[in-house]
Protein backbone atom coordinates (compact mmCIF):
# COMPACT_ATOMS: atom_id res chain seq x y z
CA UNK A 1 0.00 0.00 0.00
CA UNK A 2 2.95 2.22 0.71
CA UNK A 3 4.33 1.62 -2.56
CA UNK A 4 0.73 3.00 -4.27
CA UNK A 5 1.17 5.99 -2.00
CA UNK A 6 4.68 6.49 -3.21
CA UNK A 7 3.47 6.46 -7.33
CA UNK A 8 0.65 8.04 -6.59
CA UNK A 9 2.29 11.29 -4.78
CA UNK A 10 5.25 10.93 -7.37
CA UNK A 11 2.80 10.90 -10.67
CA UNK A 12 0.16 12.97 -9.02
CA UNK A 13 1.62 15.07 -6.75
CA UNK A 14 -1.48 17.61 -6.23
CA UNK A 15 -3.56 14.98 -5.06
CA UNK A 16 -2.12 15.06 -1.96
CA UNK A 17 -1.33 19.10 -1.56
CA UNK A 18 -3.84 21.39 -0.12
CA UNK A 19 -4.03 23.13 -3.07
CA UNK A 20 -7.76 23.77 -4.81
CA UNK A 21 -7.68 20.85 -7.67
CA UNK A 22 -10.00 18.17 -5.75
CA UNK A 23 -12.67 21.13 -5.22
CA UNK A 24 -12.11 21.90 -8.64
CA UNK A 25 -12.50 18.41 -9.32
CA UNK A 26 -15.52 18.45 -7.60
CA UNK A 27 -16.88 21.18 -8.94
CA UNK A 28 -16.68 19.59 -12.52
CA UNK A 29 -18.08 16.62 -11.55
CA UNK A 30 -20.80 18.04 -10.29
CA UNK A 31 -21.71 20.82 -12.86
CA UNK A 32 -21.48 17.80 -15.07
CA UNK A 33 -23.93 16.09 -13.03
CA UNK A 34 -26.45 18.72 -13.63
CA UNK A 35 -26.04 20.03 -16.94
CA UNK A 36 -26.51 16.25 -17.62
CA UNK A 37 -29.53 15.60 -16.03
CA UNK A 38 -30.80 18.74 -17.67
CA UNK A 39 -29.68 18.04 -20.73
CA UNK A 40 -30.96 14.37 -20.80
CA UNK A 41 -34.63 16.11 -19.56
CA UNK A 42 -34.30 19.04 -22.14
CA UNK A 43 -32.44 17.77 -25.02
CA UNK A 44 -32.81 13.89 -25.16
CA UNK A 45 -36.50 14.39 -23.81
CA UNK A 46 -36.40 11.82 -21.13
CA UNK A 47 -38.62 13.12 -18.60
CA UNK A 48 -38.26 13.80 -15.04
CA UNK A 49 -40.67 13.42 -11.59
CA UNK A 50 -40.84 15.03 -8.61
CA UNK A 51 -37.91 12.87 -7.26
CA UNK A 52 -35.38 13.93 -9.53
CA UNK A 53 -36.55 18.21 -9.38
CA UNK A 54 -35.48 17.50 -5.71
CA UNK A 55 -32.46 15.70 -6.52
CA UNK A 56 -31.59 18.54 -8.46
CA UNK A 57 -31.54 21.33 -5.21
CA UNK A 58 -28.45 20.20 -3.71
CA UNK A 59 -26.61 21.25 -6.58
CA UNK A 60 -28.33 24.29 -6.73
CA UNK A 61 -26.94 25.22 -3.58
CA UNK A 62 -23.83 23.87 -3.62
CA UNK A 63 -22.38 24.97 -7.18
CA UNK A 64 -22.57 28.61 -6.07
CA UNK A 65 -21.13 28.16 -2.70
CA UNK A 66 -18.35 26.23 -4.16
CA UNK A 67 -17.72 28.50 -7.45
CA UNK A 68 -17.24 31.53 -4.59
CA UNK A 69 -14.33 29.47 -2.96
CA UNK A 70 -13.00 28.60 -5.85
CA UNK A 71 -12.69 32.54 -7.29
CA UNK A 72 -11.84 33.54 -3.49
CA UNK A 73 -9.43 30.52 -2.67
CA UNK A 74 -6.03 32.68 -2.21
CA UNK A 75 -7.64 35.36 -0.80
CA UNK A 76 -10.14 33.93 1.56
CA UNK A 77 -8.83 33.10 5.02
CA UNK A 78 -8.19 29.56 5.51
CA UNK A 79 -10.82 28.68 7.97
CA UNK A 80 -14.26 30.34 6.47
CA UNK A 81 -12.92 28.36 3.34
CA UNK A 82 -12.18 25.23 5.01
CA UNK A 83 -16.17 25.62 6.35
CA UNK A 84 -17.73 26.41 3.40
CA UNK A 85 -16.08 23.33 1.45
CA UNK A 86 -17.46 21.49 4.23
CA UNK A 87 -20.92 22.82 3.83
CA UNK A 88 -20.63 22.43 0.70
CA UNK A 89 -19.57 18.74 1.62
CA UNK A 90 -22.33 18.06 3.52
CA UNK A 91 -25.17 19.46 0.78
CA UNK A 92 -23.91 16.64 -1.17
CA UNK A 93 -23.90 14.57 1.23
CA UNK A 94 -27.86 15.05 1.19
CA UNK A 95 -27.68 15.16 -2.55
CA UNK A 96 -27.05 10.99 -1.56
CA UNK A 97 -29.43 10.63 0.36
CA UNK A 98 -31.75 12.37 -1.93
CA UNK A 99 -30.86 10.16 -4.64
CA UNK A 100 -30.74 6.81 -2.99
CA UNK A 101 -33.99 7.23 -1.87
CA UNK A 102 -35.11 7.67 -5.17
CA UNK A 103 -33.18 4.81 -6.35
CA UNK A 104 -34.40 2.49 -3.66
CA UNK A 105 -37.86 3.14 -4.77
CA UNK A 106 -36.99 2.46 -8.37
CA UNK A 107 -35.48 -0.64 -7.60
CA UNK A 108 -38.74 -1.45 -5.27
CA UNK A 109 -36.89 -1.41 -1.71
CA UNK A 110 -39.20 0.88 -0.26
CA UNK A 111 -42.20 2.88 -0.81
CA UNK A 112 -42.32 6.58 -2.19
CA UNK A 113 -44.54 9.46 -1.63
CA UNK A 114 -47.72 9.11 -2.95
CA UNK A 115 -47.71 12.09 -5.39
CA UNK A 116 -45.84 10.26 -7.76
CA UNK A 117 -45.83 6.46 -7.44
CA UNK A 118 -49.31 5.55 -6.68
CA UNK A 119 -50.46 6.89 -9.97
CA UNK A 120 -52.62 3.72 -11.66
CA UNK A 121 -55.17 4.21 -8.60
CA UNK A 122 -58.52 5.24 -9.82
CA UNK A 123 -57.77 6.12 -13.32
CA UNK A 124 -60.07 5.76 -16.01
CA UNK A 125 -59.18 6.90 -19.38
CA UNK A 126 -62.38 9.92 -19.28
CA UNK A 127 -59.83 11.70 -17.15
CA UNK A 128 -57.20 12.07 -20.17
CA UNK A 129 -59.37 14.62 -21.81
CA UNK A 130 -59.16 16.37 -17.98
CA UNK A 131 -55.04 16.34 -18.73
CA UNK A 132 -52.77 18.93 -19.70
CA UNK A 133 -49.06 18.46 -20.92
CA UNK A 134 -48.09 20.56 -18.02
CA UNK A 135 -49.88 18.75 -15.62
CA UNK A 136 -48.55 15.61 -16.56
CA UNK A 137 -47.57 13.23 -13.41
CA UNK A 138 -44.20 11.70 -14.56
CA UNK A 139 -44.16 8.05 -11.96
CA UNK A 140 -41.02 8.02 -9.39
CA UNK A 141 -40.92 4.21 -9.47
CA UNK A 142 -40.19 3.83 -13.12
CA UNK A 143 -35.99 3.49 -14.46
CA UNK A 144 -36.54 5.66 -17.78
CA UNK A 145 -33.13 4.77 -18.07
CA UNK A 146 -30.28 2.77 -16.45
CA UNK A 147 -26.73 2.11 -17.50
CA UNK A 148 -25.50 -1.30 -16.66
CA UNK A 149 -28.56 -1.81 -14.38
CA UNK A 150 -27.77 1.74 -12.61
CA UNK A 151 -30.51 4.24 -13.40
CA UNK A 152 -29.90 7.85 -12.98
CA UNK A 153 -30.80 8.46 -9.72
CA UNK A 154 -28.20 5.68 -8.90
CA UNK A 155 -25.62 7.08 -10.78
CA UNK A 156 -26.57 10.53 -8.89
CA UNK A 157 -25.77 8.93 -5.65
CA UNK A 158 -22.38 7.65 -6.50
CA UNK A 159 -21.19 10.93 -8.15
CA UNK A 160 -23.01 12.92 -5.61
CA UNK A 161 -20.49 10.54 -2.56
CA UNK A 162 -17.50 11.48 -5.06
CA UNK A 163 -18.22 14.72 -5.09
CA UNK A 164 -18.73 14.82 -1.44
CA UNK A 165 -15.77 12.47 -0.39
CA UNK A 166 -13.56 15.04 -2.68
CA UNK A 167 -14.71 17.78 -0.76
CA UNK A 168 -14.30 16.28 2.83
CA UNK A 169 -10.76 15.47 1.44
CA UNK A 170 -9.92 19.17 -0.01
CA UNK A 171 -11.37 20.03 3.90
CA UNK A 172 -8.98 17.84 5.39
CA UNK A 173 -6.10 19.00 3.17
CA UNK A 174 -6.27 22.60 3.87
CA UNK A 175 -6.92 21.98 8.12
CA UNK A 176 -2.97 19.89 7.48
CA UNK A 177 -1.53 23.02 5.48
CA UNK A 178 -3.05 25.33 8.00
CA UNK A 179 -2.00 23.55 11.07
CA UNK A 180 1.29 21.93 9.83
CA UNK A 181 2.11 18.55 9.14
CA UNK A 182 1.83 17.81 12.87
CA UNK A 183 -1.86 17.49 12.84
Amino acid sequence: MDRLFALLRQYFPWLFTASPNRARIAFAVALASILGALGSQYLLGIPACELCYWQRWPYYVGLPILALVLVLWKRMPPMPRIWLTLVVALVFVVSVGLASYHAGIEYDLWPGPSSCTDLDTQFSFSDLDNISAAEQVVPCDVVPFAIFGISMAGFNALGSAFIAGLLFWSAFGQWRRWKGPAV
